[in-house]
């Protein structure tokens, strides 16, 4: 399901909502198979063909540049499927990325 923003343009603040609750509960699926390591207030994405594994702040869903590429990732991969939340970027323009929030 991609977030459309329509003529009557919803907020930023609206999309973070939608896509906080999409990450919440796709984190509670991800924490009842395998993740019993993720730290309260974190998720769990993958990147790259590897499908690398990262544990990221939920702080992280509030820059823009990090919900494009959620945006991306709903697009491309949707954020139902069961691999968890994969990012569609390589692993060292991710950690790259990751640099500039920390």
């Amino acid at each position: 399901m991609a977030i459309k923003i329509s003529s009557n343009k919803l907020s930023q603040a609206t999309v973070l909502k939608h896509i906080m609750k999409r990450c919440s509960s796709l984190a509670r699926k991800q924490q009842q198979q395998h993740c019993e390591d993720v730290p309260k207030g974190h998720f769990v994405v993958y990147v790259g063909q590897e499908r690398s594994r990262y544990i990221i702040p939920i702080s992280f869903l509030s820059h823009l540049e990090f919900q494009k590429l959620l945006h991306q990732a709903e697009e491309e991969f949707g954020f139902d499927h069961e691999m968890g939340l994969t990012i569609p970027c390589e692993q060292v323009v991710f950690e790259s990325f990751l640099s500039c929030f920390r």
